[in-house]
C-alpha cells in the first residue's frame, strides 16, 4: 500500500496486489510508476477548459471554451493553476507551450484567448473584481516563474487577458492573423490580469499608455515591431515553429536554461549592482553541476554534450 499526496490534490492510496510481483521486479517498477503518472493527470484528463498533451518533454496545454472563444472564466483560472503545479513538477517536461483550441466552428486560428469573461465578470462587484484578477495572477506567476520554459503560440485573438496570458509567458510567438488588443477602458475597467504592468515593461511605457488608453487593436506584424512578441509565422507553421524552438531549448542545459529564467525575472526589477552580484551567485551555483564538468569537457573533447541536470 502507498500513500502519497500529490500538489493540489488529496492523499491517493495505491494497493498494489501480489500478483504484481510476479512479474520481473523491473516491470513491476515501471507498472507502479504508470499508475503513479495516471492517478497525477486523472483531474487533468477530465478538465473541462483545458487539453493536454505531452511529447519529447514539451507540454502542449490548450485553452478550450469553443462557445466563448477561450475566454478566460474561473473555472479555467482554477484549471490552469492546478495543471501548472502538476505540470511543474514533472522532470519529463521541459517546455509548455501554451495555445488556443478552435472554436465551435472548428476555426482553429479564429482566437487564443479573446480576453477574460465578461458574462460572469458584468455583475461583479468591487471585492470580486479585485478576487478575480487575484485568481488570475496565481496561474500566470506559475506560467511567468515556473523551472519549464513557457511560450504562448498564439492563434488568433489575443484581447484583454488573452494578451495578458501571453505576456506571462517567457516567449511569444503569433501567426500572422493574430490580433492583439487591451480594450478595458472601453468598458470601463482597466486590465486586471496584469496588463498595464506587463505591457509596459515589455513594450515601454509610452506604447503601453496608447494601447490602454486607445483600446486599439494591434496585428502581429505591429506586435513584432514593437516587442510584444518574439516572432511572427504563417498560421500553419505556428504550432511546428514553436515545437522546433521548444525542442532547440531542451537541447541545452535545462537547469542551466531555468537559472538563466529565474535570473532573467529576479534581477530585472533590482538595481543593477545587487542584479549582477545575484547573478554571480547563481553563476556559481551552475558551475557546481554534473551538467557544468560534462558541457565543458565536452567542448574541449570536441564531442556533443550529454546534459542531464534539470
Amino acid at each position: 500500500m502507498y500513500t502519497h499526496c500529490f500538489p493540489g490534490g488529496q492523499p491517493v492510496t495505491i494497493i498494489v496486489t501480489d500478483s504484481l510481483f510476479l512479474i520481473d521486479k523491473f516491470l513491476s517498477k515501471l507498472y507502479i510508476i504508470g499508475i503513479i503518472k495516471y492517478i497525477i493527470f486523472r483531474r487533468v484528463l477530465h478538465m473541462n477548459n483545458l487539453k493536454l498533451d505531452v511529447a519529447d518533454q514539451i507540454a502542449v496545454l490548450t485553452i478550450s471554451r469553443p462557445g466563448a472563444l477561450n475566454a478566460l472564466n474561473s473555472e479555467t483560472l482554477d484549471e490552469l493553476n492546478t495543471v501548472l503545479s502538476e505540470i511543474e513538477a514533472r522532470d519529463d517536461v521541459k517546455v509548455v507551450i501554451l495555445t488556443g483550441g478552435p472554436d465551435k466552428k472548428e476555426n482553429a486560428f479564429k482566437s487564443f484567448v479573446a480576453g477574460a469573461d465578461i458574462a460572469e465578470m458584468v455583475n461583479f462587484s468591487a471585492a470580486e473584481a479585485r478576487a478575480f484578477g487575484m485568481r488570475a495572477a496565481e496561474p500566470f506567476f506559475k506560467l511567468m516563474n515556473m523551472r519549464q520554459v513557457t511560450i504562448a503560440a498564439v492563434n488568433g485573438f489575443a484581447l484583454g487577458g488573452g494578451c495578458e496570458i501571453a505576456m506571462a509567458c517567457d516567449i511569444r510567438i503569433a501567426s500572422d492573423n493574430a490580433t492583439f488588443a487591451q480594450p478595458e477602458t472601453g468598458l470601463g475597467i482597466i486590465p486586471g490580469f496584469g496588463g498595464t504592468q506587463r505591457l509596459a515593461r515589455l513594450v515601454g511605457m509610452g506604447r503601453a499608455k496608447e494601447l490602454i488608453f486607445t483600446c486599439d487593436n494591434i496585428d502581429a506584424a505591429e506586435a513584432y515591431r514593437i516587442g510584444l512578441v518574439n516572432k511572427v509565422v504563417a498560421k500553419e507553421e505556428l504550432m511546428d515553429t514553436a515545437k522546433k524552438m521548444a525542442s532547440k531549448i531542451i537541447s541545452k542545459g535545462s537547469y542551466a536554461v531555468s537559472i538563466a529564467k529565474a535570473a532573467i525575472n529576479n534581477g530585472y526589477d533590482m538595481d543593477i549592482k545587487n542584479a549582477v552580484e545575484m547573478e554571480a551567485n547563481l553563476f556559481g551555483i551552475t558551475c557546481s553541476t554534473h551538467d557544468k564538468t560534462e558541457g565543458m569537457t565536452a567542448f574541449l573533447e570536441r564531442r556533443a554534450a550529454d546534459l542531464t541536470d534539470f
